[in-house]
């Protein structure tokens, strides 16, 4: 049987890891926000499907839908939520609306994110 431990500081700790708080850059309540909303979108299985078709290349709706199996409402609705985390990018040509990863950014946490989950 496996040890549990607590995830609590023993009685002797002195709180000395505080006393650098001043030093090292903080965290403002807005990019706190930010980060986590972007692993809120992060957090759902299809939008993160979706995220990994644009890694390979820029998709129409129609594409997006047949390859996820979903109707056109449902992933338009994924992909205006992306859009407006500024996650996807769309570039209209005729009536056609292709999507595609916003900037490298999103590439960079995909990868590492499923690198980690890899190496579990």
């Amino acid at each position: 049987m496996e040890k549990a431990y607590l995830e609590a500081c023993e009685e002797s700790c002195t709180g000395a890891g505080v006393s650098r708080q001043g030093q090292e850059p903080q965290l403002t309540e807005d990019q706190a926000v930010g980060i986590a909303e972007v692993f809120k979108a992060l957090g759902d299985p299809t939008r993160v499907k979706i995220i990994f078709l644009l890694l390979q290349s820029e998709l129409c709706v129609h594409d997006l839908s047949t390859t996820l199996e979903m109707g056109q409402s449902a992933v338009s609705h994924q992909l205006r939520y992306l859009r407006d985390l500024h996650i996807v990018k769309r570039r209209k040509v005729g009536k056609t609306v292709f999507y595609s990863l916003d900037d490298d950014h999103i590439e960079q946490i995909f990868v590492q994110t499923l690198g980690h989950i890899q190496h579990m």
